[in-house]
């Protein structure tokens, strides 16, 4: 997200995120966030201090339910087809980011394998690669 990168870039501490999050709040949001606060209050229950507390209410009122199962399906189902190894790449990276995933690497080798075509599959296969960059370069290669 954008504001972990500007978290990171500023180097702001974890007691300044949420302040400094929800000072971009406008309309719907801003009264989302003042509803949120104020049925916490009414319950007792602790403010929200932590930025991964505000990103995970933000993800439940804002995203589907069935939002995170259609991108688990669509990673699940990713073939290579007529996208380039480059763009295959790209759009594997996405749904694994998306979805929030962050598996393996040998995992994550084997699912970037099993989606792309065979002709470029059965080539590199049986070649040596030391991770996935050094085989997504293989499978470059051969597909030039």
């Amino acid at each position: 997200m954008k504001l972990e990168q500007i978290f990171t870039c500023h180097q702001v501490g974890e007691e300044r995120k949420v302040p400094l999050s929800t000072l971009a709040f406008q309309g719907q949001a801003m009264y989302w966030w003042k509803t949120l606060v104020r049925e916490r209050q009414l319950h007792n229950d602790l403010p929200i201090e932590y930025w991964n507390d505000l990103r995970s209410s933000m993800r439940r009122r804002h995203i589907p339910s069935y939002y995170s199962r259609e991108l688990m399906d669509k990673l699940q189902r990713l073939q290579q087809k007529n996208l380039s190894v480059e763009e295959y790449r790209q759009k594997m990276e996405l749904y694994l980011m998306m979805t929030g995933i962050r598996e393996d690497e040998r995992l994550t080798i084997t699912r970037f394998l099993s989606g792309l075509n065979f002709d470029i599959r059965d080539k590199v296969e049986l070649l040596p690669y030391r991770d996935l960059d050094d085989l997504v370069q293989l499978c470059i290669r051969v597909e030039q």
